[in-house]
């Protein structure tokens, strides 16, 4: 095994207040056990960013025995006090706020982190991802400063594809995001938030990315069970496993694409999301 080997485990969409407790504790035996050099973990901690939820992923995060990285989701965001949530957006990452956005060295990669996951944006669906200049542009400072040779692994809540029409697109500035991270010594792109792991290639006019999706660990599941990526690094090469507590094949957990409504299955006291009102078209009389 090449001495540069890292084991990096992604975790992504926890959602505590419906947390999967036997994924948690499966996951949580499985870093006791194979003690990886890193845990990833990119967003949506909580259900609706409730004291209780984040009280609960707190305790849980850090009882970790491994370095962790946490990406801010959008259900992290304060959803019933818009006074924090528009002043104070972090307040309740209170115990665990060494490790946001933290960058990692694990020898020749890093993990570096870009926020997609912001306070508001002018359009009525603030679920979906925003990557904002200042974001972006601290992201990119972080890869220009890594040492030559060492390669990166950016994390991110929200996949950075644009799907669909401007002013509906998954994440508004990932089509940016990603021309420029195709000009630096990127190695992959991590997120979360399709509740389904992923595995593709991104092209741009700068050259293609390659983005990673995690599944859930939470009872919001979508296609596919509860699970993790186990990513490993040879100091070449990346390597995935999507690691489930069903016995299932790794390349069947996978979805082969990003789907535009990347939101899970609505669970009972979730918000209804605004209709858009569609005009009607009466077919012509002949």
């Amino acid at each position: 095994m090449a001495s540069d080997f890292r084991r990096i485990f992604h975790l992504s969409d926890i959602h505590f207040g419906l947390e999967n407790n036997t994924a948690l504790d499966w996951v949580k035996q499985q870093i006791e056990e194979q003690k990886p050099d890193a845990v990833a973990i990119t967003g949506d901690l909580t259900m609706r960013a409730r004291h209780r939820e984040f009280e609960a992923a707190t305790h849980w995060i850090n009882s970790l025995s491994a370095p962790v990285t946490v990406e801010v989701g959008n259900h992290d965001m304060p959803y019933f006090n818009p006074f924090e949530r528009f002043f104070a957006p972090y307040k309740r990452f209170r115990g665990m706020e060494e490790k946001v956005e933290k960058e990692l060295d694990l020898g020749s990669l890093a993990i570096v982190p870009l926020k997609t996951a912001v306070r508001m944006q002018p359009r009525l669906n603030w679920s979906k991802g925003w990557v904002s200049s200042a974001a972006l542009e601290k992201c990119l400072a972080a890869i220009d400063a890594l040492p030559a040779g060492k390669r990166a692994l950016v994390t991110v809540h929200h996949p950075l594809r644009e799907v669909g029409t401007q002013g509906t697109a998954l994440t508004r500035h990932g089509d940016k995001a990603l021309r420029e991270l195709a000009k630096r010594p990127v190695q992959a792109v991590l997120s979360g938030h399709v509740h389904d792991a992923f595995d593709i290639m991104e092209d741009t006019d700068n050259g293609p990315v390659r983005m990673i999706g995690a599944g859930t660990l939470s009872k919001r599941t979508r296609s596919t069970p509860p699970s993790f990526n186990e990513i490993e690094w040879d100091g070449n090469k990346l390597t995935v496993c999507v690691r489930n507590l069903s016995d299932v094949e790794t390349r069947d957990m996978q979805i082969d694409d990003v789907p535009e409504d990347a939101m899970p299955p609505r669970e009972p006291g979730d918000p209804v999301a605004p209709v858009r009102q569609v005009p009607r078209v009466d077919p012509p009389v002949h």
